[in-house]
């Protein structure tokens, strides 16, 4: 069985957490679980995210123990949300200045940059939760092959729309910000905007397939 725990974030928050592996048919036991929890008195809002959900609750809770219960309950009962989310296509120039560490990931992993752009490219990613930041979307589907460490120094500031990855993880940064992960390229996609409805372009569930309009080596 696998192990599973909560913790309190504040006072009004609850963080459900189970070690398991890294995939879509995990994460979808995430997301059913948030659609249950959502609708329990006292839960303001169930958050999916990677390989956890959080509960923002209206107050303090006065049973702890009957909430990890029933959240232990629902993960044992391997219930899942199956999503058949809409495709967006994202335009990706990859390599040059808006991706500087394309051609230190092929040195690293021993392949060309055309080699790289193709693995990075083929597959369609499946959004496995969003945040980090307003819009960023955590993305499940990378290929083993070009899994790779952060960077021990990070950058200070990658401006909205860099595609970067780091480890099994690879998405588009939705605002400017500071990273850690590896920059392959950028694109310009308006993944969050507080004026629509939804605010996220995407939600969970949803895919990206980017497709190489540039590749500069």
């Amino acid at each position: 069985m696998t192990d599973s725990r909560l913790s309190m974030i504040g006072s009004r928050a609850i963080l459900f957490q189970a070690a398991c592996p890294f995939d879509l048919t995990h994460q979808e036991r995430f997301w059913a679980i948030a659609d249950e929890a959502s609708a329990w008195p006292g839960v303001r809002e169930a958050v999916p995210g990677m390989t956890n959900v959080t509960l923002l609750l209206d107050a303090v809770p006065e049973n702890f123990a009957q909430l990890e219960k029933r959240l232990k309950g629902l993960w044992q009962s391997g219930i899942r949300k199956q999503i058949d989310g809409r495709l967006l296509e994202v335009d990706i120039s990859y390599g040059g200045e808006g991706g500087p560490h394309l051609k230190e990931v092929a040195q690293t992993l021993g392949q060309s940059v055309d080699e790289i752009v193709r693995l990075h490219s083929a597959p369609d990613y499946v959004v496995f939760a969003v945040g980090s930041h307003a819009g960023y979307c955590y993305l499940g589907g990378l290929d083993p092959a070009l899994e790779t460490a952060r960077r021990k120094v990070p950058l200070t500031s990658l401006p909205r729309g860099s595609l970067s990855m780091a480890g099994l993880q690879t998405g588009i940064s939705a605002s400017a910000g500071p990273s850690g992960w590896n920059t392959l390229g950028c694109a310009d996609v308006e993944f969050f905007d507080p004026f629509r409805d939804p605010a996220s372009l995407l939600q969970p569930g949803d895919r990206i397939r980017f497709i190489p309009t540039r590749v500069i080596a």
